[in-house]
């Protein structure tokens, strides 16, 4: 399998270097030359499979060339066998169509756990096979940073450093990841907000100077091997629902876009998928752009649901290049005036081509709120904010009663104790296998959130290539 640029005139790589690039040379994002495809029978075949197996068969097409089957088999064996449930992702049924997708049933209680364990196996593995060393940038809104320290930490040949905004996670969240101590993880928080983090990684992987001087990786969703492991469970809970032969509605709280765009990547590998709902918070700047084509990026507000506080979705720009018929140079120039003007309509192709599968919700405060009430009072769940506004969106959706919704839950409600608790009256307590995180020792950086003082910091630690 071969991966392209969606800018256009980055080297087509294979999987291997692709894991190990993160982002493209041009600033783009890697996707497959094409889709792979299954038939019904294909999918129909997985009923009854373990979620190992499943994830072997889809993403084996992903990895041809770099990876045996066994070898991946090993790998996601490995890496799935740390979750604290046998069949990783279960589904709990609400009502007579409302489904939730638990994805939190990993090391760090977030659905970032199903990717990044897997890419933290990848990573070892084709390091393994060549003299190099790793250095890992990324930003995190809270989630995403604690899944990929804890999935590299003590691991060798590579480095990791997790940007976070100061203040704007949840104090479980920032505990996840500042409570590691490994040697090889660097933890900063940054005076600004996610996208400014976000923007600090972009450009040190922009930065000719810098890059030549570090083998630098991404573990954010902008990892096309991240996005891949996420394909897996759409399959795994609609084979369980009926699919093939009916087609299920997923529900996905969205911040980056790469969970609901491994939707829409099973979508086009051949699962019957009803329609994808883009669910946001009051940072909707994803709704915008599937409802008015209005792709703009307004001012972060801060809310209940962090990892949602995001005004630039990284992953949009594989549906747009996708959707709007694969045309890297034309985007390359779209993306460059977005990001000089912050500003950019979607074309006519690029909303056409979303339109038949993807439909969006801006879910407020209220409608969080009232959807933890009702998933505690009617079904005795108890679930997180960000799971609650995929929720809202999927009871506000408008599709056909007979198909099922599933509302992916994209982490456990003791990762936000206290607006769980002013929702349902019910403070959720920690698993217990992270019973004692309050008691861990902190360690981490305080830094202006400017190039400069990031990448003086990277450059005093870092393992220079060779």
């Amino acid at each position: 399998m071969q991966y392209v640029s969606t800018r256009g005139s980055a080297p087509a790589l294979g999987f291997e270097d692709v894991t190990l690039a993160g982002l493209a040379s041009d600033g783009g994002l890697y996707v497959p030359e094409s889709w792979p495809q299954f038939s019904a029978a294909d999918i129909r075949a997985f009923a009854g499979l373990s979620y190992v197996e499943t994830a072997v068969r889809v993403m084996a097409p992903f990895v041809a060339g770099s990876l045996s089957e066994e070898e991946l088999r090993e790998l996601c064996t490995a890496a799935y066998g740390r979750f604290s449930h046998d069949a990783v992702t279960p589904l709990v049924q609400l009502d007579n169509r409302h489904w939730m997708l638990e994805l939190f049933h990993g090391p760090t209680l977030a659905f970032k756990d199903v990717a990044l364990q897997l890419l933290g196996q990848l990573f070892e593995r084709f390091l393994s096979r060549r003299d190099d060393h790793l250095t890992i940038v990324g930003a995190t809104s809270g989630d995403t940073g604690s899944a990929a320290i804890d999935a590299v930490a003590g691991r060798e040949k590579v480095d990791i450093f997790m940007l976070h905004p100061e203040g704007r996670v949840s104090d479980v969240q920032r505990r996840q990841m500042t409570t590691v101590l490994a040697p090889n993880v660097y933890n900063i928080a940054i005076d600004g907000s996610f996208d400014d983090a976000q923007a600090l990684v972009k450009r040190m992987f922009n930065d000719a100077d810098f890059k030549a001087r570090f083998n630098l990786s991404a573990v954010n969703s902008i990892n096309w091997a991240r996005l891949m492991a996420q394909v897996v469970y759409y399959f795994y809970a609609a084979v369980r629902l009926g699919a093939p032969d009916r087609p299920i509605a997923f529900s996905v709280p969205t911040g980056n876009f790469g969970d609901v765009f491994a939707g829409y990547v099973a979508s086009k590998m051949g699962l019957p998928v009803a329609k994808l709902v883009v669910a946001t918070n009051v940072n909707d700047i994803l709704h915008r752009a599937l409802s008015e084509g209005d792709y703009s990026q307004g001012q972060v507000v801060p809310t209940a649901t962090p990892s949602m506080d995001i005004q630039v979705s990284s992953n949009f720009e594989r549906l747009l290049f996708d959707a709007g018929g694969r045309d890297g140079v034309a985007l390359a120039q779209q993306m460059q005036g977005f990001e000089a003007s912050k500003a950019m309509r979607l074309t006519n192709a690029q909303r056409e081509g979303a339109a038949n599968l993807f439909t969006s919700a801006r879910i407020d405060a209220d409608g969080m709120t009232m959807a933890m009430r009702w998933a505690f009072d009617a079904a005795g769940q108890v679930i997180d904010p960000h799971s609650a506004i995929g929720l809202a969106a999927a009871r506000e959706a408008d599709i056909d009663p007979s198909i099922p919704v599933v509302t992916l839950a994209t982490a456990h409600a003791a990762k936000f104790r206290d607006a769980v608790e002013r929702a349902t009256g019910t403070r959720p307590p920690l698993p217990a296998r992270v019973g004692d995180l309050f008691a861990r020792e902190e360690s981490y950086a305080k830094l202006p959130g400017t190039f400069e003082a990031v990448t003086a910091y990277v450059a005093e630690r870092a393992t220079p290539r060779g």
